[in-house]
């Protein structure tokens, strides 16, 4: 009768074991590499893809910006005004620029809408920490579309007067007659009155003369109206105008009203000035100094004319 040997299957049972859990773990190691593989050229596709529109984005921004300044600078109410062209070509800029970030993170798998919601978060924060700088940004925008003045106008602010040199969103900026840089911010100038000195073709000048009370008034008032009439600057209609407006202390005012030109009204006024003063010391008019009349109380006890009691002694 034949045996068959018996293989013991004690010693070979851990063996085996360690080789089914190694080839296991190889296994899922190898799903690991291969998934992370995956993702990384699932991300490295992504990410070239976002690079590419990142440059689209730039170059359309700058496109966007150079065909919107040239559609705009067509249009008869903005290419006038060189302030709003600039300010509309830059938001045209900004949005290209937003819609193509927008673009670039939805690609490299950012959800937008929890971005979004940081960012409204993050506004108001920053709004109630910079309500002087928004009012200003706010007040430049209320300019830009009403559009008091334009840039090369001449203005004046609470008491400051200049020519517009700039408008921006946060200030505008001046150029006075001495090159000083006068810088406002937006919402003092869009809260205070505005004297827009360049708004109209033609301006008045008015000049105040004195002559004293024992000239002839109808004199005075001819010459100077006859000097105003004679300037080449002043406009013929309307007409020259001059009358007495006040009896001062020691003088009558006599005023002159002439119209000119609003570029030459500084120089006018200034030969007007000059010439009338000369007018009137040829027609013998004066023009009386301030006078001023000293009283001295008498003291207590003493009497006003002492000199008349030592007469009568």
């Amino acid at each position: 009768m034949t045996t068959t040997p018996t293989i013991p299957t004690e010693g070979l049972a851990a063996p085996l074991e360690s080789l089914s859990q190694l080839e296991t773990k190889l296994s899922a190691d190898a799903v690991v590499i291969a998934k992370a593989i995956d993702l990384l050229g699932t991300f490295a596709v992504n990410l070239t893809v976002a690079l590419i529109i990142f440059i689209v984005t730039l170059v359309a921004a700058k496109w966007a910006a150079s065909a919107a300044r040239k559609v705009l600078s067509r249009t008869r109410a903005v290419r006038r005004d060189p302030t709003v062209l600039a300010f509309m070509v830059q938001i045209v800029r900004v949005i290209v620029i937003v819609i193509g970030m927008i673009a670039v993170l939805q690609r490299l798998g950012v959800q937008t809408t929890s971005i979004i919601a940081v960012l409204g978060a993050a506004s108001l924060a920053v709004g109630l920490a910079l309500q002087g700088t928004l009012s200003n940004v706010a007040a430049g925008v209320m300019l830009l579309i009403l559009r008091p003045y334009r840039v090369g106008e001449l203005i004046e602010i609470s008491g400051v007067g200049g020519a517009v040199v700039k408008l921006d969103l946060f200030t505008t900026q001046l150029s006075n007659g001495d090159n000083d840089r006068i810088i406002i911010p937006n919402s003092k100038v869009l809260s205070d009155v505005i004297i827009n000195r360049s708004g109209q073709s033609t301006r008045r000048i008015a000049l105040n003369f004195t002559v004293g009370y024992g000239d002839d008034l109808n004199k005075a008032r001819n010459v100077l109206a006859t000097v105003a009439e004679a300037h080449p600057s002043v406009l013929k209609t309307p007409e020259v105008w001059t009358g007495v407006t006040g009896l001062l202390d020691s003088a009558v005012q006599v005023t002159v009203h002439a119209w000119v030109r609003a570029p030459d009204h500084w120089q006018t006024s200034a030969d007007l000035w000059q010439q009338g003063k000369e007018a009137l010391d040829r027609a013998g008019v004066d023009i009386p100094y301030p006078h001023q009349v000293q009283v001295n109380a008498p003291d207590e006890g003493i009497s006003p004319h002492p000199s008349s009691s030592n007469d009568a002694a």
